[in-house]
């Protein structure tokens, strides 16, 4: 086969099992990454055979991971690694130094050499973000407390795997003995190279970007974006030093620069598609041999590289005060491996830290470990949700101060809290109760004073003396739990006028059952105030106008609907209406403006 036709050919097999098998891992809720392992291991040389040589797969897609590199120090700027201190250096360090150190302590004992140990131990202790950040993203849980720590910790990982890639030539045995320059010399080097990217980039670079831009011709800015990251990653391995490293400092020093969002633009795609083709590489190499032969011996290890990163993990976020849930939660995040661990390996083997057979090992522990990571979440997870609600029912509720105050708030959420700092900030006196430690715990962080309790109980809402208040801010986030209260407060006191949260409609009809006649849906102002802005931006002249006349139809729509809200079908029905009847609204009113503008 000729090497053109050849190369086309390998190309079409590598493309056709990445499209095929990752989305069905998708499905499956294993991950993007696993899928691409998958597709190597499909067409590798022991499952299919299609692909015999992996290694030339891996040398062409290391270029994706220069990329990832470059893409990720566009996301790090001085100032957000400034405000995200207390979790990078505080938890996310002790996290990384202990789980390293402990497996590196067991690679010891195993025969490993000391160097080949840490780099094992340091692999085994990554987390994969991907994986993290897509569980939080499916529950809904990014902005909560342990969704905060596990990307603090993540990216702390990211951070620290950049100077380690680029120390792992230097410290393979005798990299700068062996060289045929003085010591001296090869570590000017590559002082000397780091020091010209970030001078290049201080400098040279904005101007550079700044040229391009100005001729307005896009594939020259790709051009442009292409040869600084593959120009400094050249640099950086003339230096002896990781590709990645000139590429990770290029990408920080234009992360404030006006060009950052046109540079990801730029180079996310073909990031993503190089990077996609490591891990079908990294799949071609993992040797299921291994596996065949010693199945109960891997997976042991892989059991207790879980289980070592779980209860690691839990003792730190319970040092740094983190709740057992919130801790038993993150420490299921951060247990499974990382993708960086795959090019940590890969960068070892060809240094010659890691003998091929312990860098194959280690790379099947970590792939494995992926493989189980989703089912260990959910494991955990439903653990981790049991134990709070025991936590829950276990910790005392906070004794209430038992003062008049104006106003009482359930809930200190997002919607809560700016009902709470409209208060304080006219020093009208309020109570907070709160049926979430975590909540209470964070906001007590940040100076908020907070009960913590459950005021669907009479106890809670007599010791805050909710009777006296004037009014009572309903702003529980949990619809269920929010009628709950609703019930309790009609129950104890009806005549007390009450401002509830409804997340839908749903949720207001809830609560119109009750005779709560003040209800906020959550998402229709600001909904309604991105309606204005658009119409305004699309030249309407009558924009507030409209804005008003939709909300007063709906507000109007809402109540009718509550009469047959029980009824499915006539739900429906009276929605699809009610569409007809908006728009003839809207006619009417757009032909009475004209014929006032004709009488004018």
């Amino acid at each position: 086969m000729e090497p053109s036709s050849s190369f086309l050919f390998h190309a079409v097999i590598l493309l056709a099992a990445a499209v095929v098998m990752v989305p069905i891992a998708r499905r499956l809720g294993l991950g993007a990454v696993l899928g691409y392992l998958l597709a190597g291991v499909l067409v590798g040389p022991q499952v299919l055979g299609a692909l015999a040589d992996p290694r030339s797969v891996l040398t062409i897609s290391e270029i994706g991971v220069v990329m990832l590199l470059f893409l990720l120090g566009l996301e790090l700027s001085p100032a957000r690694l400034w405000a995200m201190r207390r979790v990078l250096f505080g938890l996310g360090a002790t996290q990384l130094t202990l789980v390293t150190l402990v497996f590196a302590a067991a690679a010891l004992a195993l025969g490993l050499p000391l160097v080949a140990a840490l780099v094992a131990g340091f692999g085994l202790a990554l987390s994969s973000t991907a994986f993290a950040l897509q569980i939080l993203g499916e529950r809904a849980e990014i902005a909560s407390e342990h969704g905060r720590a596990a990307f603090g910790v993540s990216l702390f990982q990211d951070l620290v795997a950049i100077p380690v890639l680029a120390l792992i030539p230097l410290l393979a045995a005798g990299e700068v003995a062996q060289s045929e320059r003085p010591a001296w010399q090869s570590l000017a080097l590559v002082f000397g190279s780091i020091l010209a990217v970030v001078v290049s980039g201080r400098y040279l670079l904005r101007p550079l970007f700044r040229v391009v831009a100005e001729s307005r011709i896009v594939e020259l800015f790709a051009a442009t974006a292409l040869l600084v990251v593959l120009g400094t990653a050249a640099l950086m391995q003339s230096a002896g030093l990781s590709m990645g490293l000139g590429a990770f400092i290029a990408g920080v020093l234009l992360a404030d620069s006006e060009y950052r969002h046109e540079l990801e633009s730029h180079i996310e795609p073909i990031k993503g598609l190089l990077l996609g083709l490591f891990f079908v590489g990294v799949g071609m190499n993992l040797d299921l041999r291994l596996l065949a032969a010693a199945p109960a011996t891997i997976g042991g290890i892989v059991l207790v590289v879980l289980l070592m990163q779980v209860l690691v993990m839990w003792a730190v976020g319970r040092y740094f005060r983190y709740s057992h849930r919130a801790a038993l939660l993150l420490a299921a995040l951060l247990a499974s491996g990382s993708e960086f661990a795959f090019v940590v390996y890969a960068t070892a083997e060809r240094a010659g830290l890691l003998a091929t057979d312990v860098a194959a090992k280690l790379n099947l522990v970590v792939a494995l470990a992926m493989a189980a990571t989703p089912l260990l979440v959910a494991l955990v997870a439903r653990i981790g949700e049991r134990l709070g609600t025991r936590g829950a029912s276990a910790r005392a509720f906070d004794e209430l101060p038992g003062d008049r105050v104006d106003v009482v708030i359930a809930g200190f959420g997002r919607v809560g809290q700016i009902p709470g700092r409209l208060l304080a900030a006219n020093r009208i006196p309020y109570t907070v109760i709160e049926p979430s430690a975590d909540q209470v715990d964070f906001s007590r962080r940040f100076g908020s004073v907070v009960h913590y309790g459950d005021p669907a109980r009479p106890e809670i809402l007599r010791a805050a003396r909710v009777g006296e208040a004037r009014v009572f801010v309903l702003a529980i986030d949990d619809p269920e739990h929010s009628v709950r209260v609703a019930r309790t407060l009609r129950r104890l006191y009806p005549e007390l006028p009450v401002i509830a949260r409804a997340r839908n409609r749903q949720h207001a009809f809830a609560l119109m059952d009750l005779g709560i006649g003040c209800i906020i849906r959550e998402t229709l102002l600001s909904s309604l105030e991105m309606g204005r802005q658009m119409l305004e931006a699309m030249g309407d002249p009558a924009a507030a106008e409209k804005i008003e006349r939709f909300r007063a139809f709906d507000e109007r729509l809402l109540a009718e609907q509550h009469l047959l809200h029980t009824d499915e079908a006539a739900l429906i029905q009276s929605a699809q209406q009610a569409r007809l009847e908006l728009e003839a609204l809207f006619e009417a009113a757009a032909d009475s403006g004209g014929h006032e503008r004709a009488g004018d």
